[in-house]
């Protein structure tokens, strides 16, 4: 028998069984919420290229806007045949639909989870020097200086709602703090307030941190990951003192709700094998990324949790778009 003829048998046999098949000749869409060029972005891009063999092109779509609720919502809306992919990150499907007085999609319901892919580190970062003046050293001191001045700490964020801003009225919950937060608009001019000693501290991305916590303009205090992170392994996490204190920022992949499971499978199947490729961990440790390669049910309960936990937060943060 000739070899080409082997994967029109493989696509009847599935038709006879009733199972939908992912075409062999119409690429695969893969719906970025955000802009060409940021992180999400580039692991997008370097998993779609490993993933080519096994399933065919796919081609990144990005389609930004409104926190990344535009694109969210198109996968959503999409026809669910496993041809339209998308990409589910801590703003689309556990912060936005909190912060947002109306939601284009549910987050809970419209979605077909295929597999976490990575998450990075934020990092709780102090002014070097502002450390050195008010001898805090450790994140217990940091705790310590706050309770015993109320209000004399600040901190910065990209702007209210922002993963910063909500990493930390987290923190303060917690530590039982109170430090008055000051919103920039972007996370590019927070860090510089940090830097210039406008602000005391910050939760900032591990990946953007990183060059001025090891120049020493920045101290690194404690990472926000359950556990430790492997680019910062001296470093706590904030869990050490704060038990279950977590506050990732992560994204994966998701199909619109109604997908034939046979074919979530196959999605799963090529992008975890891509996601523990020790090339692909190579490139994405550049970027500070762990991948977490998952089944669709353990992505499923991973973002309901985060749903639950960010409905507190958001809530608590008084944060609001209208």
């Amino acid at each position: 028998m000739k070899r080409r003829a082997l994967p029109l048998l493989v696509l009847a046999a599935l038709a006879l069984a009733g199972v939908p098949a992912l075409s062999q000749t119409r690429p695969i869409r893969l719906i970025v919420p955000y802009a060409a060029g940021g992180p999400i972005d580039i692991t997008a891009r370097a998993l779609a290229e490993r993933v080519k063999d096994s399933l065919g092109t796919v081609i990144i779509e990005n389609r930004a806007g409104a926190g990344g609720n535009i694109g969210a919502d198109a996968v959503a809306k999409a026809a669910p045949d496993g041809l339209t992919i998308g990409i589910a990150a801590t703003a689309t499907h556990a912060v936005n639909p909190w912060l947002y007085s109306r939601m284009p999609y549910r987050a809970d319901a419209d979605f077909a989870p295929i597999t976490q892919m990575l998450r990075v580190p934020n990092v709780l970062v102090i002014n070097a020097e502002t450390a050195q003046r008010l001898n805090i050293h450790t994140l217990q001191d940091l705790i310590a200086y706050a309770r015993a001045n109320p209000g004399r700490l600040n901190y910065g964020s990209g702007g209210n709602g922002s993963a910063g801003h909500l990493a930390g009225e987290l923190f303060k919950s917690q530590a039982g703090i109170f430090a008055v937060h000051i919103p920039y608009n972007g996370g590019n001019p927070a860090q510089l307030a940090l830097l210039s000693g406008q602000v005391d501290f910050n939760f900032d991305n591990l990946a953007t941190a990183s060059a001025n916590i090891r120049a020493g303009k920045l101290k690194a205090l404690a990472v926000t990951t359950l556990k430790r992170a492997p680019a910062l392994p001296q470093v706590p996490a904030v869990a050490e003192t704060l038990p279950g204190f977590a506050v990732d920022t992560w994204w994966g992949l998701v199909a619109p709700a109604g997908t034939p499971k046979e074919v979530l499978a196959r999605l799963n199947q090529a992008f975890v094998a891509a996601l523990q490729a020790p090339e692909t961990q190579t490139r994405f440790a550049a970027l500070m990324a762990e991948p977490v390669p998952t089944t669709p049910e353990e992505f499923g309960a991973f973002m309901k949790a985060e749903l639950a936990k960010y409905e507190k937060v958001v809530k608590a943060s008084g944060a609001k778009v209208d």
